[in-house]
């Protein structure tokens, strides 16, 4: 048995780890090198004594940290305020909006002026209308996803609708009705700008740059132990502790 594979099953050893190696095996390279016998005692020694070190008491701080923190800005508590309008109005559209669509669907609207389907199929529009700003206004961050569909559909519809009144074909009670959807597909975009704006993009965020872990390994040409790179940590939470690995087979175990 080498030296080195000695050290380090009487390092694993005393780490509480399997040591590798037959116990007999490392005993007996133990009985006749002193040099492996006295680095075992004096690791043994500073174990010990890492152990038994006392926990100096640290003071709880916790509440002294928590009162030095600041109130919330005036900026944050305004921006809640608006948020929390938004939605609340987003939600009185939605139900505005589903008020509409239900007597069309159940068949109220049917004899007005449109056929039987036409009134189904505007009925859905106005349903799905409804749900949009109701989901929105629960989740304000879907806003940004019903964009592509609301805001095209909006526009288009009140184009028409200015060339119907122009022309005649649609009443002016019947054209009021759609400013419910216009002042909905307004919000939404309000709520998909502001969230925009507290979330930043990939491009504006700045990454950190990941911390290479470090391998302590015997140099020989120097007589010493040095730092090399090894591979990246997957996060840098913490300090990186420094790991002592073999290097050939004249290599030693260093504790960090």
């Amino acid at each position: 048995m080498s030296c080195a594979a000695c050290r380090e099953a009487v390092s694993a050893g005393l780490d509480g780890e399997s040591p590798g190696a037959p116990q007999t095996w490392v005993d007996e390279h133990l009985g006749r090198c002193p040099a492996c016998r006295g680095w075992a005692e004096a690791a043994a020694e500073v174990t010990r004594r890492a152990r038994l070190t006392p926990v100096a008491a640290m003071p709880d701080v916790t509440a002294a940290v928590l009162g030095r923190l600041p109130a919330a800005p005036p900026a944050a508590r305004s921006r809640a305020w608006l948020d929390a309008a938004l939605r609340l109005a987003l939600l009185a559209v939605g139900a505005g909006q589903l008020a509409i669509s239900l007597p069309t669907l159940l068949g109220g609207g049917a004899a007005q002026t449109a056929p039987v389907h036409l009134a189904h199929e505007t009925g859905a529009w106005n349903l799905g209308l409804a749900a949009c700003f109701l989901g929105v206004a629960v989740l304000p961050r879907l806003a940004a996803g019903a964009l592509p569909f609301l805001l095209p559909f909006t526009a288009v519809l009140a184009a028409v609708t200015v060339g119907d009144l122009g022309a005649g074909h649609v009443h002016a009670g019947r054209a009021m009705g759609h400013l419910l959807l216009l002042g909905g597909a307004v919000l939404v975009s309000s709520l998909a700008l502001r969230n925009r704006r507290a979330r930043p993009g990939p491009a504006g965020e700045r990454v950190a740059p990941r911390v290479p872990r470090w391998t302590a390994v015997r140099d020989r040409s120097a007589g010493g132990w040095a730092a090399r790179a090894g591979s990246p940590a997957p996060q840098a939470a913490g300090p990186v502790a420094r790991v002592a690995v073999r290097a050939g087979s004249g290599s030693e175990r260093a504790a960090a």
